[in-house]
């Protein structure tokens, strides 16, 4: 199957799923604005998660920077979707957020943070970074001095994503329940976006053109990195809370780990972790191509699944078929638009590195 024709199978599924999203806005109002939200967070993480990816290689190097560096350059450039994939939160913000009404706001101890008018202006500044980052990335990767340009950049560049990626989380996922709090939530974000960035691209890779078996050792071990440190911060802050044993804090899981959420976790942690790090520890594995597809495709699956999980339970509904078509329209659009960009003529340097 050529590229092309997997641009048309991207554009076709996306502009389905947007059809069949219309129908859920009107069929299941209730839901909808979950759907996408959990839409939205699904795929934001791609083009962040690429921009980080990007940034981090420019300042530690490594053959496996180079080798993805079209698919993440790709990635990064969805980030164009980010001002209309926004239009449907906005229109749904209150359902979403009930804290946005002035009157719920100031009966909360944190509405000084929780507000209408503080959410606006940091939501500007998020789109703001997130959208200004990949022009300046895009543009270093076509001139002649790349890797220059973007150490000079990474620096400023990391601390921004990590800061707006941080607050965003917040204000996105942990604020539809606006008492429960988490320190580590934001740092186990940023994780989660590299590694699902990665999983991404590495698939794009292995469809794009044969890869070379001798450079699937090193995304082995930093996929493997990756999935230990999601983990850990995930595993950290479900420990903390069950030790705390607060009920506002305890009830953000109570509604994810008990009926058919909590086999969804189940899930998570079988695909998300155990799967893959078992895998990733078999020498055999990581000088196979269709090996490190399996496992990134598993990790795909469980990011979606998580997306679900983390936003769904909030809205006190049945999974019904929106959820599933939000999450197609969106990925089928931004995939179609990845497709797409317009990056075969990358700096020499990468042709030497057979990228």
């Amino acid at each position: 199957m050529t590229l092309r024709r997997y641009e048309l199978a991207a554009w076709g599924l996306g502009v389905l799923g947007l059809v069949v999203s219309a129908a859920g806005f009107l069929l299941e109002p209730s839901v909808f604005p979950f759907a996408w939200l959990a839409a939205t967070i699904c795929w934001i993480g791609w083009p962040l998660g690429c921009i980080g990816l990007l940034l981090i290689h420019a300042l530690t190097g490594g053959s496996w920077g180079y080798v993805l560096r079209r698919q993440l350059a790709a990635g990064a450039s969805t980030i164009a979707l980010a001002p209309l994939v926004a239009i449907p939160l906005a229109v749904t913000a209150q359902r979403l957020y009930p804290w946005l009404q002035s009157n719920v706001s100031e009966r909360l101890q944190n509405g000084f943070y929780l507000n209408a008018p503080w959410f606006l202006a940091r939501c500007a500044i998020y789109l703001f970074v997130w959208s200004a980052m990949p022009w300046l990335i895009l543009r270093a990767l076509r001139n002649g001095d790349a890797d220059l340009t973007l150490s000079r950049l990474a620096p400023p560049g990391l601390i921004l994503l990590a800061l707006t990626v941080t607050f965003a989380s917040i204000d996105l996922i942990e604020a539809l329940d606006p008492k429960f709090a988490s320190s580590v939530f934001g740092l186990m974000t940023i994780a989660e976006m590299g590694l699902f960035a990665l999983s991404v691209s590495v698939v794009g890779k292995s469809q794009a053109q044969a890869s070379r078996t001798e450079i699937m050792p090193a995304l082995g071990r930093l996929t493997l990195a990756l999935v230990i440190l999601w983990a850990y911060l995930d595993f950290m802050q479900l420990l903390i809370v069950w030790q705390s044993n607060l009920p506002r804090e305890a009830a953000w899981y109570v509604a994810r780990l008990t009926g058919g959420w909590g086999v969804v976790a189940g899930l998570i942690a079988l695909l998300h972790f155990v799967l893959p790090f078992a895998l990733l520890l078999s020498p055999r594995l990581n000088t196979s191509i269709l090996g490190m597809e399996f496992v990134v495709g598993l990790l795909v699956i469980a990011s979606v699944l998580r997306c679900w999980w983390l936003v769904l339970p909030a809205a006190d509904s049945n999974f019904g078929f929106t959820p599933i078509a939000a999450m197609l329209g969106v990925w089928g659009v931004a995939v179609g638009l990845a497709l797409r960009a317009p990056f075969g003529a990358l700096p020499s340097k990468e042709a030497l590195r057979n990228a």
